[in-house]
């Protein structure tokens, strides 16, 4: 589940993500996974509000305003401990309707935190939302045009997890890439017939015959992108999403329709397409870029320890008609069973920036 990643293409009005990979296929072959992960997702976001109990998914921010709030006072927290109020500017990816960052903005204004506000989105339905919420935000198409002329602090939630991701699949003959053809007007997943054992790791070489591997060069790209800026410009990254700590092997592909899961092949543009995201890469290719990492920590813990415990308690005292709702909201942001330990919060900050908090959760 995911807000709008950066898409990389324009689709005609007039034509279905179906409708297109069909004719694609058919005229050209099976195409790579990712590219049909890019199609269907593009049509997807631009064609409505996936969010909410009407959507498809719920995100963080939808569930309860402290996750929001939370978010902005960590924010804040980094800005008042790097000892210079200059002008920073506020960026958020994929920010679904604007509802994270009217709850951030709203804490960190409590702090005397003012930034300049910048979306990057491609949906035109999404940006009408954000528009009602934030009217001098700024959008951008891509990362590129982000301001250069301050710090940037960014959040990612729920963004990595829906862009492109690559599979490599173990065969007979060698490691193929996983592509997408066409049988009986069907979208399947099959070995390519080219040879790529150059692009998996001499490490692959043991692994048993139908072995997957994943990766997500997309994300490989931006988030390498974005660490340079911040290690140029100064500032932070926050990425929030589901994911793993450590490489590992199969598919983590998956597909959600009104709350239910579906295959990924079917119905392409009408489902959100995301994958596991690798904060073991993300993590690598920020380092090279020479930021500090914090974490991956779980969610729940994450939260926790920049108090949503007490914050939850307090809101139930000044609204008792909503206290049940406020519990399980908070039971479903930080309980283990429910998002608490499958999302991962991860930071990378540059070196002159504070070390910051909620990633020392649990340690003596």
């Amino acid at each position: 589940m995911s807000n709008q990643p950066q898409g990389t293409r324009a689709l005609p009005e007039s034509s279905s993500a179906a409708h297109i990979l069909a004719e694609k296929i058919d005229r050209e072959g099976p195409i790579p996974l990712s590219e049909y992960i890019d199609i269907a997702n593009t049509a997807y976001y631009a064609s409505k509000d996936p969010i909410g109990e009407d959507g498809d998914f719920v995100t963080a921010p939808e569930i309860s305003q402290m996750f929001g709030e939370l978010v902005g006072i960590w924010l804040s927290d980094l800005w008042l401990r790097k000892g210079s109020h200059d002008h920073v500017h506020y960026v958020e990816l994929g920010p679904g309707r604007g509802t994270l960052a009217s709850d951030a903005r709203r804490a960190m204004s409590k702090f005397g935190c003012h930034p300049q506000v910048h979306f990057v989105e491609n949906s035109p339905v999404l940006k009408a939302k954000q528009a009602a919420l934030h009217r001098s935000a700024a959008w951008h198409e891509s990362i590129d045009s982000l301001p250069t002329d301050a710090p940037l602090m960014i959040v990612a939630n729920e963004f990595f997890d829906a862009l492109p991701v690559e599979q490599f699949i173990s065969t007979k003959a060698g490691w193929r890439r996983h592509m997408v053809a066409r049988e009986r007007n069907k979208f399947i997943a099959i070995p390519g017939t080219q040879a790529i054992e150059n692009q998996v790791s001499k490490s692959s070489a043991g692994l048993s015959i139908g072995t997957i591997l994943e990766s997500s060069p997309a994300s490989i790209q931006i988030l390498g992108d974005l660490s340079s800026r911040i290690a140029k410009q100064g500032g932070v990254i926050l990425i929030i999403d589901y994911g793993y700590d450590r490489p590992g092997t199969g598919s983590t592909l998956q597909a959600v329709k009104n709350h239910m899961p579906i295959s990924p092949f079917d119905s392409p543009g009408t489902a959100d397409l995301t994958a596991h995201v690798d904060f073991h890469s993300l993590s690598n290719i920020a380092k090279t870029r020479l930021l500090s990492i914090h974490g991956p920590a779980e969610q729940g813990q994450w939260l926790k320890a920049l108090g949503i415990d007490q914050r939850a308690k307090r809101l139930a005292q000044m609204v008792p008609k909503k206290a049940d709702a406020i519990r399980a909201a908070h039971h479903r942001l930080t309980h283990c069973d429910e998002m608490g330990r499958l999302f991962r919060v991860m930071a990378a900050s540059s070196m002159d920036w504070p070390e910051p908090e909620g990633f020392t959760y649990g340690e003596s």
